[in-house]
């Protein structure tokens, strides 16, 4: 985000673009009530906070619209800042034309983010909380919903800030022991210390551990679907969409390359990848999509691996290891086309039998796909890292609080603990912007949405 002036009025349009039934726009700054009662019917000075008023927008003394005009007093809004927010009717050339008035009085667009950033700049929210806003515009599913909506509440934040303030409090005192040096004092009790920043090692951890889960939560739970040619992978896609995603033909070698979507199971989003069928072959551009096939299996959290129940399934089962998989338990057997081999027994216990064009068995395999990545158990109440910045800042925060561990065990001065004592402030206050920089903010909010 470019450099700006927050003493600005700015507006823009909070929701989609295009035409729609309803649309709103956003005001934000000192002068966004005047500026309202220079093109709305009614004078909203005197008007109290969170209330909506119906009337025109009026071009000199044409009406633009009907509206209703809510208005946010200072501090009592999202930015903090005096608000006022116009519901119109969904018509491009109604939303331009308000906006165009609104400019033409003074006011100017917002950039990306902008209003968030107004909000963070106003102690509205920390910036963890901010990050969480576009998380939850962006969520795809209730899990991601549940976490976003847990951030922006400040449930991330407050489990930092108990932290934060603690570390400090230790902090302080050993500052002041560096004041005292010559006295030969000690101030902050180093058993204390040690158990706080062991407590603190043991959280920080914790928080590190779920970033997997909340990559999962966010991202979704990539799943590659491998096999020979003519297994049935892009049926089972298809039939796991409902839809015809991919193109179904009895000719080997069809699929090329990597076919992706996506699909909401209990809560969670799987991503599914229908890859080329693996086989030797002499063709180079199939060859090309075998390779990106084995490095989707590589990447993937689930390999969902097909067999063909009209030909030999123990011979097919061995090629899985030939895909020089690290981890073998994240590989699904599942055992096609049962629909054609009536003979075809449950010989191998822990696969999956299915007829993918016929739908058999599908629920079975949507369920085995839900315990396998334990997704019942899992409790998005808890606190969930997503964000991958957070994520980064936590590592290097363990690292420094790892230090302070191993200097108080080596009976080290204080001040070299204060070094790494405060290099673990400044990592966690990063993370909720206690500390940061307009590169930093920039970065953060650019990727934000106009009107948000």
């Amino acid at each position: 985000m470019k450099r700006v002036n927050y003493d600005d009025t700015i507006c823009a349009l909070a929701t989609g673009g295009g035409m729609s039934a309803i649309a709103l726009i956003r005001i934000s700054g000192n002068k966004s009530i005047s500026t309202i009662n220079n093109i709305f019917s009614k004078n909203l000075t005197d008007k109290k906070s969170h209330t909506a008023h119906f009337g025109n927008i009026i071009d000199k003394k044409d009406i633009i619209d009907e509206v209703i005009v809510t208005i946010f007093h200072k501090n009592y809004s999202f930015t903090g800042e005096e608000t006022v927010e116009i519901s119109c009717h969904g018509s491009k050339f109604i939303q331009n034309k308000i906006i165009e008035l609104l400019i033409n009085s003074g006011v100017r667009l917002a950039n990306p983010g902008e209003f968030s950033m107004r909000a963070f700049k106003n102690g509205k929210v920390d910036l963890s909380q901010a990050e969480s806003i576009a998380d939850l515009i962006e969520s795809e599913s209730e899990a991601a919903h549940k976490t976003a909506i847990q951030h922006l509440k400040g449930g991330f934040s407050k489990k930092l800030k108990y932290l934060r303030e603690k570390l400090i409090d230790f902090a302080s005192l050993i500052e002041l022991e560096l004041d005292f040096s010559e006295e030969d004092v000690e101030f902050a009790n180093r058993k204390q210390l040690e158990d706080l920043v062991n407590e603190m090692h043991k959280e920080t951890s914790l928080l590190i551990n779920s970033f997997r889960l909340g990559n999962v939560i966010k991202n979704g739970i990539p799943v590659a679907i491998l096999g020979a040619p003519n297994v049935g992978k892009s049926t089972l896609l298809n039939s796991l969409l409902n839809e015809d995603r991919a193109i179904v033909s009895e000719i080997a070698g069809t699929t090329r390359d990597s076919i992706e979507d996506q699909i909401v199971i209990n809560g969670f989003n799987y991503r599914f990848i229908d890859t080329a069928g693996i086989r030797k072959t002499d063709d180079k551009i199939e060859n090309l999509g075998i390779e990106r096939s084995l490095s989707h299996a590589k990447k993937s959290n689930i390999i969902i691996y097909l067999i063909d129940a009209t030909q030999d399934i123990k011979s097919q089962l061995k090629n899985i290891k030939k895909l020089n998989i690290d981890d073998q338990e994240k590989v699904i057997k599942v055992i096609n086309k049962i629909d054609l081999n009536e003979k075809v027994s449950s010989e191998i216990n822990d696969a999956i039998y299915i007829s993918a064009i016929n739908q058999t068995g599908i629920d079975i395999l949507k369920n085995r796909l839900c315990k396998f990545t334990n997704v019942n158990s899992l409790d998005t109440n808890n606190t969930v890292v997503t964000n991958q910045r957070h994520y980064e800042q936590l590592l290097k925060t363990i690292t420094e609080l790892e230090l302070v561990i191993k200097g108080l065990k080596d009976g080290l001065s204080s001040d070299l603990l204060a070094i790494n004592i405060k290099e673990s402030l400044y990592h966690l206050g990063l993370i909720t912007g206690e500390i940061s920089s307009d590169d930093l903010l920039g970065n953060i909010f650019g990727k934000f949405c106009i009107g948000k």
